[in-house]
């Protein structure tokens, strides 16, 4: 995928339908563009985007303007083997490859195929607005995805860019703010940023009234704790009572030495098997914001109250199974890492779990009961890997004084799986 350069000659643009041409374009339209987004237009047979950023070349080219079908993402294989050998120029707010539909193509197409001309990006021009350093800000998109995820970003003096779906947008994310303890926080809309009709307005989330305006707008947060706001860590161990649970909760200690074994890294998918209130799999996805998690929990109210916490605590892209495995496993995406927090003594789980794991991913199963480190001693013997029992006591009145209670103790077996399906000699 090139980016960036001029564009060259036809052939090399879009010969027999190999290369598609990628152009960002600002709210200044036309004005805006580069001689080398210029000349893509002009060249191309047929010209995709949105309505408005078609309306923003009108009168410019010659091509077939075509806006994008709907739903999109599974019509575009079809579209683009109809357009093959033909000159197919896309148009792209601002920088395709931010939260743009530059990325979703590189993923149908392959970025072998792509030619992109970025623009500078909403992002970029707002922090050229505020003179925020752009690698100190936090970017949230509510574009199709919920709002809840500025959540996880919450911290005092964060700086968070919030990509608006819409022009009530802002309204909402002042709600969400006061709900979650930041009220105080200073918030900036900037609209149709770059345009001839760009406009600011400043306020707080406590004292937002402002009516929605235009629905191409962007929401720069400073976040401002009010006084008495929890503030939850980004390290795995939340405190217990950051959930919403019925007992059934891996504790704070255990949730943390069993996330240190799970070891989550950038984009990999956990199955939370036996999720209960679903804290495991909320951690996960903490971790990073590319992480990707499944929680299974069979219980009706337990798994609703899974999507509660999750959406608490900023990771609603969680996504739970209300079914009881090992058949809820079946069509699952393969899982790089497996916690089994529960159900590891009922037939099936743990082979089904292990069959699906990919190589070199991690499985890592708790149990408290007998019968169930049973299980994870068989395991452990057939498949090696680490066991570790943690014994875990929290101070406690005694009368006058202050004793320990302890909590059952937890076995923890950890194991990765090699390319041959088996684990540690």
């Amino acid at each position: 995928m090139r980016t960036g350069g001029a564009v060259g000659n036809d052939e090399r643009m879009n010969t027999a339908g190999d290369t598609v041409t990628v152009v960002g374009i600002g709210a200044d339209g036309w004005a805006g563009l580069a001689e080398p987004g210029r000349a893509a237009v002009r060249a191309a047979e047929v010209l995709l985007g949105g309505p408005r950023q078609l309306e923003l070349v009108a009168g410019r080219t010659k091509a077939e303007q075509r806006p994008w079908p709907s739903p999109m993402l599974p019509a575009l294989p079809g579209l683009f083997a109809e357009l093959a050998g033909r000159r197919v120029c896309v148009l792209a707010s601002g920088d395709p490859m931010l939260h743009g539909v530059g990325a979703t193509l590189a993923r149908v197409l392959g970025p072998q195929r792509l030619d992109v001309l970025p623009h500078p990006s909403s992002v970029a021009l707002a922090c050229a607005r505020l003179g925020w350093a752009a690698d100190t800000v936090e970017v949230v998109s509510a574009v199709a995805h919920p709002l809840a995820r500025v959540r996880r970003a919450l911290a005092p003096g964060a700086r968070v860019l919030v990509l608006s779906a819409d022009a009530d947008t802002p309204r909402s994310l002042a709600a969400l703010l006061v709900e979650a303890g930041f009220g105080p926080s200073s918030m900036t809309v900037f609209a149709q940023l770059d345009g001839p009709a760009e406009t600011r307005v400043d306020g707080t989330a406590d004292g937002w009234g402002h009516a929605p305006d235009d629905p191409l707008n962007l929401v720069a947060v400073t976040c401002r704790a009010a006084a008495g706001t929890r503030r939850w860590g980004e390290v795995p161990g939340l405190p217990d009572d950051a959930y919403a649970h019925d007992g059934q909760l891996t504790k704070r200690e255990v949730r943390a030495v069993t996330l240190a074994h799970l070891a989550p890294l950038p984009g990999e998918l956990l199955w939370d098997v036996g999720a209960g209130n679903g804290s495991v799999g909320i951690e996960w996805l903490r971790a990073h914001r590319t992480c990707r998690a499944v929680a299974v929990e069979a219980d009706p109210e337990r798994a609703a109250r899974i999507t509660a916490n999750a959406d608490a605590l900023g990771v609603p892209d969680l996504r739970v199974v209300h079914e009881r495995a090992p058949a809820a496993l079946v069509g699952l995406p393969p899982p790089d890492a497996v916690f089994i927090g529960g159900g590891v003594t009922s037939s099936g789980v743990f082979d089904a779990c292990w069959a699906a794991l990919r190589p070199g991913g991690r499985l890592v199963a708790n149990a408290v009961t007998v019968e169930a480190e049973a299980v994870l001693a068989g395991g452990h013997g057939r498949l090696g890997g680490e066991l570790t029992r943690l014994a875990v006591s929290r101070s406690s009145p005694v009368g006058r004084f202050t004793g320990w209670r302890p909590a059952m103790p937890v076995t923890i077996w950890s194991v990765v799986k090699h390319a041959d399906g088996g684990g540690p000699p």
